[in-house]
């Protein structure tokens, strides 16, 4: 049966890692790859035409990022992961969870809001939008740990132990919307977390931790459910094509392992990336103070020394 355009899923042969790498791309996603390379290119050419600076870092990060995308979806692991639970999970984990931190850690909307031109007097062009839509109310719901986090959750034991799952890896369109899903809820609930880009919820960095922490428990108690289950619970997976030379059960414990053991790919990556904010805004917020303290002759010092001075003189 030929779910998803790539050909038939019943001819595949035996999975090898040159074989799910082999170029096989999805239109959808292969256009949607290209536009967002090349929207952030304009941006970096835009900026750097104008004399401004954009971090190399974030370039790389973003690039890499689009790429994760296209590495799951414009390869013929999008064709494996129609009918081998495994290969399926590999996508879900890299698109819905790696992809994202690497976009977001590329800082796309800050370089859109500095590369967009401001619209003439009285009008709205595209940053003015953006700007409109970053302080919407409706961006405040979704970006919030309390719509976030039960999404996220959401994403794995509502899709995978309900019908849904099956309704959706019945068409191409389905599988599509499904694999954009998990994208989307992977950039919202990591955006507030990384703190790159403006967003209208900045917690500090101690609960951005534990935003990230409250939610990634969630994907090994899945993946360990999927290894310790004893019969097949997902029915697009139950019959693999006999050309695979694979058995259902096998194959749905090795997709929780792969869900157990993903989970803590991000967290450390996140971890990591907040702690080097958190090192740069300490280091940011110091030389403010020193700058200040050259401005002013050190008069907060002077100040301070006064009080002491004065507690001195009135304890004798």
């Amino acid at each position: 049966m030929d779910h998803s355009g790539h050909g038939m899923m019943t001819d595949l042969p035996p999975f090898t890692l040159g074989r799910g790498l082999e170029w096989s791309p999805d239109p959808f996603f292969l256009v949607a790859c290209l536009l967002g390379l090349g929207l952030y290119g304009w941006g970096v050419v835009r900026l750097r035409r104008r004399g401004d600076a954009w971090p190399v870092g974030r370039t790389v990060a973003y690039v890499i990022g689009v790429l994760t995308v296209a590495l799951v979806m414009c390869t013929k692991l999008n064709d494996y992961g129609m009918v081998m639970f495994s290969v399926h999970m590999v996508q879900h984990m890299v698109i819905s969870m790696l992809s994202p931190i690497l976009i977001l850690l590329g800082g796309p909307i800050t370089l859109a809001l500095r590369a967009l031109p401001v619209a003439a007097r009285g009008r709205k062009g595209p940053r003015e939008l953006l700007l409109a839509l970053l302080h919407s109310r409706y961006l405040r719901v979704v970006t919030h740990p309390a719509f976030t986090i039960p999404m996220f959750v959401a994403s794995l034991y509502a899709l995978y132990f309900t019908p849904l799952f099956d309704f959706l890896m019945g068409s191409m369109a389905g599988h599509i919307a499904m694999m954009v899903h998990f994208l989307a809820v992977g950039l919202v609930f990591f955006w507030p977390i990384m703190g790159v880009d403006p967003g209208p919820n900045r917690p500090g960095y101690l609960m951005r931790m534990l935003e990230l922490f409250a939610g990634m428990p969630f994907h090994a108690f899945f993946g360990i459910a999927l290894m310790m289950a004893t019969a097949p619970m997902v029915n697009t997976f139950k019959n693999p094509p006999a050309s695979l030379g694979i058995d259902a059960l096998t194959d749905q414990n090795a997709a929780g392992g792969i869900a157990w053991a993903f989970s803590e790919i991000p967290s450390v990556l996140v971890l990591l990336a907040l702690l080097f904010q958190w090192y740069g805004s300490e280091q940011r917020q110091a030389r403010r103070k020193d700058r200040a303290a050259e401005r002013d002759g050190d008069k907060e010092l002077e100040a301070y020394n006064a009080y002491l001075a004065s507690l001195n003189a009135r304890g004798n």
